[in-house]
């Protein structure tokens, strides 16, 4: 089989497996997430360790709403810290929700797999927000950026008669990542 083929059927059967686990998904999310989470938030780059604080997030449901809070506080500052936005369902079925910041900034994420993902550019870089729910009292927050610059382009070219797709690399230059537990 031509690996091309081989791409199209990993795809589908990915995709097929994403929309039964998103039928479960939207069931329980984001209530079952409800919660005020707590820990230490670890800033990595090339060298290690870059930075360590605390960090919280506050996922919680919004008074006559079917929204909920996603207010998160980094360090010690609870106001200067405070990123107060709020998690909108967009269209639950198909496991979309979005992150209002409340300032015309709202970005669409996606549930896959009990994890909630956003992926998004600004001012140049490429950032990947993962949040997923590991245990009844733990929640794992990553958040992984990089220039939107290529480092490296290869592929498309044909080979043995099969054309092969150009493939981008892009660096990755900062992990953020926090282990919260289940404060309340």
């Amino acid at each position: 089989m031509k690996l091309s083929n081989l791409i199209v059927l990993f795809f589908f059967l990915n995709m097929s497996a994403a929309f039964a686990q998103i039928a479960t998904d939207s069931l329980s999310f984001p209530a079952s997430w409800q919660g005020m989470w707590t820990g230490n938030l670890e800033i990595f780059n090339s060298k290690g360790l870059a930075q360590s604080l605390p960090m919280r997030l506050h996922i919680l449901p919004i008074h006559n709403s079917d929204r909920y809070t996603w207010t998160i506080f980094y360090g010690e500052d609870t106001i200067a810290g405070k990123r107060d936005y709020e998690l909108v369902p967009v269209d639950t079925a198909k496991g979309i929700y979005s992150i209002d910041e409340k300032n015309s900034i709202a970005m669409e994420g996606y549930l896959l797999g009990g994890k909630y993902f956003q992926r998004f550019e600004v001012m140049g870089n490429l950032l990947l927000t993962t949040t997923e729910k590991v245990s009844e009292t733990e929640l794992m927050w990553e958040i992984i950026s990089g220039k939107l610059e290529p480092v490296s382009s290869t592929g498309e070219q044909e080979i043995d008669g099969e054309e092969i797709p150009e493939v981008k690399t892009y660096p990755i230059g900062v992990l953020q990542r926090a282990r919260l537990v289940l404060s309340f």
